[in-house]
């Protein structure tokens, strides 16, 4: 696989990660503790995306670099929203 595809795959399922988690943030704070499962699978996957997109932000050039460390930062944000909300 080219470094430019496992870079897309990796900007991929972290957006389908972030999507996943949103998800669950907005359901943890309708039925708060009752969909405990999916809210710690959603968070795990946070954590997994951003652990991928910091091995893949060091291989990376400098534009996609760039674009990978503000998708982190998002992922990074959304996970700290997830630890102190409420669910």
């Amino acid at each position: 696989m080219t470094d430019r595809n496992f870079g897309q795959e990796q900007v991929q399922q972290a957006q389908q990660a972030y999507d996943y988690a949103v998800q669950q943030l907005e359901i943890g704070m309708r039925q708060e503790h009752f969909n405990g499962i999916e809210y710690s699978e959603a968070q795990a996957g946070l954590e997994q995306a951003i652990m991928q997109l910091e091995k893949v932000e060091n291989l990376a050039n400098l534009e996609n670099r760039d674009e990978f460390n503000r998708l982190r930062r998002q992922l990074t944000k959304l996970q700290h929203q997830m630890i102190i909300t409420p669910h």
